[in-house]
């Protein structure tokens, strides 16, 4: 069979909803200002989809900072990947400035979060290695681990008698070929908002010989008393021994950087993570920007101190209104409905034509049958009104549900494409 006839006959999960989706459901513009009134399909919409947890993404001192690198570098500044012609004092600047801040002796900057947390894994460990994760670890991570030609065990999310359980196998197995163990799991699990053990995690390193890597995107710049991480959270920041984070959340940029106390682990990387050895360094822009950013995540609590008081405001009042949240820690608000992915396309249609409610929606397989989880993601810019219309929006939609009003099969019926 030629290779193209197979791709267009089996599309993927997503892709078979291109034709009904695109632009809808699937690859919506949103546009405007990145602020939590944006518009869609040219209708204003309070927007709870943007992982702008700081509001530093529009803010007039990163906008002016972002300006000012642009019009004195432009985009192309360094070219060359950073080993061969592309470093300069100021990547070099900003990576200490975010070891410092994450408690670590050394960082390296990273172009991108997704396809660096795959080459951090694959550099880590060989074929002799064992790795141990956590099941609803990111995709970043999942991807990471099935480049790993060695064995490989997957514990139940969170179930850290079952790590143990893991930890036993994958001890025994890499003694057996004079290897060693990674753990990884994440600090904030992105889609239902809870922690990683870390705490629990770390206190089993008493019994066995392990490596952690903690994958932070979430939790940097939001957990811990300066928002130094989930390991700060938890006061074991000192115990991860691989520290990793993206820009794209609470910083709003591009790029993301790998920490570690162990200088030799981070220029072991430095020198052997292909998809940065390869890759154009991070232009100039981006990095004056994130030292921008990086200065005022530290600077100015008030920040991670109006994001949780807008976290706190929705998340209670979502609860009095009895509400589901599961068991969200952090900013992240998973509000899970009684229904299946048959009603979910008549609540998405309401919430952002009746409503002007932009948020994320996810049903089966992601979460059980039966069920619609709508994905907050609050922001320090969120007003107490934003949270007042949403909860009392929400509170309609659930009576809705309740009476069965909206039409099975919704989801992919209709011409959902851009007008």
């Amino acid at each position: 069979m030629d290779i193209f006839d197979k791709l267009k006959a089996n599309k993927g999960p997503l892709g078979k909803f291109q034709k009904v989706g695109h632009g809808y459901f699937l690859f919506p513009n949103l546009e405007g200002d990145i602020h939590p009134m944006m518009k869609f399909r040219g209708k204003e919409m309070l927007t709870w989809s943007i992982n702008n947890y700081l509001g530093l993404a529009n803010h007039p001192e990163v906008r002016r900072v972002d300006a000012e690198a642009a019009a004195q570098h432009g985009m192309a500044y360094p070219m060359g990947a950073r080993m061969m012609s592309g470093n300069t004092s100021l990547h070099e600047q900003l990576e200490q400035q975010l070891a410092d801040f994450v408690g670590k002796k050394a960082a390296y900057l990273l172009n991108f979060g997704y396809q660096g947390m795959v080459s951090i894994i694959d550099s880590l460990v060989d074929r002799k290695d064992v790795i141990v994760y956590d099941s609803e670890s990111h995709a970043c991570i999942l991807d990471g681990v099935r480049l790993h030609m060695g064995k490989r065990y997957v514990y139940p999310h969170n179930d850290i008698d079952n790590l143990e359980r893991q930890l036993k196998r994958a001890t025994k197995l890499a003694e057996s070929n004079d290897g060693g163990v990674l753990v990884i799991t994440e600090g904030v699990f992105g889609m239902a908002g809870d922690l990683g053990r870390l705490d629990k995690i770390v206190a089993l390193k008493k019994k066995y010989n392990f490596r952690l890597l903690v994958d932070d995107a979430h939790g940097f710049g939001t957990m811990g008393a300066t928002g130094a991480g989930t390991g700060e959270h938890f006061g074991v920041q000192d115990e991860i021994d691989v520290y990793f984070s993206t820009f794209a959340k609470s910083m709003a940029g591009i790029g993301a950087f790998v920490a570690a106390s162990d200088i030799e682990i981070v220029d072991y990387l430095r020198y052997n993570m292909r998809s940065q050895i390869f890759a154009k360094s991070l232009p100039m822009p981006m990095v004056k920007g994130a030292i921008k950013r990086l200065e005022m995540l530290k600077t100015m609590p008030e920040l991670r101190s109006n994001l949780w008081n807008v976290v706190n405001k929705l998340q209670t009042g979502l609860r009095a209104q009895g509400f589901n949240l599961g068991v969200t820690e952090s900013p992240v608000t998973p509000v899970f409905l009684e229904g299946g992915s048959a009603q979910a396309g008549g609540v998405t249609r309401d919430l952002r034509e009746n409503y002007n409610i932009f948020c994320s929606i996810v049903v089966y397989p992601v979460v059980p049958k039966g069920v619609i989880m709508l994905r907050l993601i609050p922001t320090a810019i969120h007003t107490e009104e934003h949270v007042i219309y949403t909860i009392k929006a929400f509170s309609e939609i659930q009576a809705k549900l309740k009476r069965d009003e909206y039409e099975s099969g919704e989801l992919i019926a209709g011409n959902m494409t851009s007008a």
